[in-house]
């Protein structure tokens, strides 16, 4: 894959100072002013593109080409994550763009989701417990219901965050609130717009 570079140009330290100097002769004031000569330090990186897409081997060797937001996040993840991921997951219905405009891919092991396909979207990893609890059906307050809706399209709406440690849990943000998995006692909390709901788990 051809990756090519920015080059990003950084100018520091361009300044004119004036200086003023006072003295006193015979009782008057004098004023003497000098002008510093202007500096400027140019410092250039080369820091790699995101790449326009990523291409992957999925289920059953279907080649899959991740692109945008999600193929920037995939190429990021370390290691761990792209093995917890597992493999690409293929067809419509695992990987596209729902009306709303959030683009998805679901893998083996969990979901890649930015809130649209727009360069530099931010996209974010989710799976285990956490997108359990995301997927499950919940009425507009968020409490599991049959006839609800889940994910994105849910009342926790879009991923904003990967999971981060905090204490014993493992939280994720939405838009419209939070996810938060006990690693020591397996329970998982449920906020919608700043009410604990049940997880439906």
């Amino acid at each position: 894959m051809d990756t090519s570079t920015y080059r990003r140009t950084t100018v520091a330290g361009l300044a004119a100072v004036a200086l003023a100097v006072a003295g006193c002769s015979n009782g008057t004031s004098v004023g003497v002013s000098a002008q510093e000569p202007q500096v400027a330090l140019v410092v250039t990186s080369e820091v790699p593109a995101p790449p326009a897409e990523v291409k992957l081997i999925g289920e059953r060797d279907v080649e899959v080409t991740l692109t945008g937001p999600i193929a920037a996040k995939y190429a990021s993840a370390s290691d761990k994550q792209k093995s917890a991921l597992g493999k690409p997951l293929t067809g419509d219905h695992n990987a596209g763009t729902r009306d709303s405009g959030v683009v998805f891919q679901q893998f083996q092991g969990g979901a890649i989701v930015a809130k649209n396909s727009q360069s530099g979207t931010p996209a974010y990893i989710i799976w285990g417990k956490i997108r359990e609890a995301w997927n499950v059906q919940r009425d507009a307050d968020g409490v599991p219901a049959a006839t609800g809706t889940n994910g994105s399209a849910g009342p926790l709406g879009v991923v904003t965050s990967d999971e981060t440690p905090i204490g014993d849990q493992l939280v994720a943000t939405f838009e419209h609130g939070k996810i938060a998995y006990n690693t020591k006692t397996g329970q998982v909390e449920v906020t919608v717009n700043g009410k604990v709901v049940p997880s439906g788990l």
